[in-house]
């Protein structure tokens, strides 16, 4: 069940152009308590550039805590790191020592959301990593993601899912001195005007939050839906909900990773084209950088922005986080600036053209798909049948 909070005030904020100044701004304006949770931390320029207004916030006081996944920051520089612990800023590392060897499910299981808290009055959620935000060594044009700025009541279902895991990560690393016994009390005056939720996905009680959000709104869906997704690969349950949606005359577009980050999971996703196409999906290949968005935006006034993909590894492993926005006028922003990536940096792909590719192409993506399957068969923790 979705427990929605009125009175909020959400910004969306478009790629880390707008998404890194106004993080390092918070930083900057922190008094009592900074937490930042990230799956990829690097250490370039935005990298430093955030870690040094983390570090500003350490000296004058205020108590830093910073969690980074073990995995998707294994790069993270050794001195960078010191750095921030010399400022006194507390650093964590998520699941560090995970063979990339095993079989266990448990590799797999990573911290994949991006949330950013300061002094319980201000958050960010998205899909946005500490990295330079440029499409290439040497690029102009930012990755295509998201992320928002909330304040207001929702904060009060945010900061004890912050706390919690920090609290239990450190206790697990026997830090218990960085696990503190004080907690803020999140502002709970209204800010706006907008309706949201918070959702998150763990391996506990959250397991299908984030999936059965979007199932409930496709459902209901009356004229449009629009998902933006870097790594797209629905189980069954979503491919047929997205499929009854145009069969009832909703239009369903996909915005979908043209330049591929990771051929294997590109390709697995492309071979799924062919049944949408058949039952009317637009599906348009996002080109004039990487697409690293996990929005969507349905009818009039449904959103959400978050760091989960529509794939195996978000839905059924991974801890994610996302926001679900009921308010027209943030719809109507979001929506606006995916029809412009639509129009301005992607290219349809045509039901005609897709039939007609070569043999060779036709075979390697089906291998693609039949390598990813096995590998989602292995580890789907009891829900195989659904996405294999």
């Amino acid at each position: 069940m979705i427990e929605f909070v009125d009175g909020n005030r959400i910004t969306l904020l478009k790629s880390g152009v707008e998404y890194f100044p106004a993080l390092a701004a918070e930083f900057d304006a922190a008094r009592h308590e900074i937490h930042l949770e990230a799956y990829i931390f690097e250490a370039d320029a935005t990298g430093r550039s955030i870690a040094a207004a983390l570090g500003r916030a350490a000296r004058r006081g205020v108590a830093v805590n910073v969690m980074v996944d073990g995995f998707g920051s294994r790069d993270l520089d050794p001195a960078l790191v010191r750095e921030m612990r010399v400022a006194g800023v507390r650093v964590l590392v998520y699941r560090r020592n995970i063979s990339p060897w095993t079989l266990r499910r448990t590799r797999l299981r990573r911290l994949h959301r991006k949330v950013a808290l300061v002094d319980a009055r201000a958050a960010f959620v998205g899909g946005i990593n500490v990295v330079d935000d440029v499409d290439a060594p040497g690029g102009a044009l930012p990755r295509f993601d998201y992320a928002v700025r909330i304040e207001g009541p929702l904060l009060a279902k945010i900061y004890p899912v912050v706390k919690q895991l920090w609290s239990r990560v450190s206790a697990v690393q026997l830090r218990a001195r960085w696990a503190e016994r004080r907690h803020l009390v999140p502002a709970a005056d209204s800010r706006g005007g907008q309706r949201a939720a918070f959702l998150i996905r763990d391996n506990i009680g959250h397991r299908r939050d984030i999936e059965q959000a979007y199932l409930a709104a496709i459902g209901e869906a009356r004229s449009e839906i629009i998902i933006a997704n870097a790594y797209f690969f629905p189980g069954r349950s979503f491919r047929r909900a997205l499929m009854a949606a145009a069969a009832r005359g909703v239009r369903v577009t996909l915005l979908l990773q043209g330049k591929a980050e990771y051929v294997l999971q590109h390709y697995a996703s492309r071979a799924l084209y062919g049944p949408f196409l058949d039952a009317g999906i637009e599906i348009h290949e996002y080109y004039r950088t990487y697409l690293h968005a996990k929005v969507a935006v349905i009818d009039c006034c449904w959103t959400t922005v978050g760091s989960s993909n529509i794939d195996p590894f978000s839905l059924l492993l991974a801890r994610e986080a996302n926001v679900v926005i009921e308010d027209e006028a943030f719809a109507a922003e979001l929506r606006k600036s995916l029809v412009a990536a639509i129009a301005d940096g992607a290219t349809q792909i045509r039901r005609e053209s897709w039939k007609d590719q070569p043999w060779m192409t036709r075979t390697f993506t089906w291998g693609c798909y039949g390598v990813v399957r096995f590998v989602t068969g292995v580890f789907a923790l009891g829900r195989a049948d659904e996405f294999t």
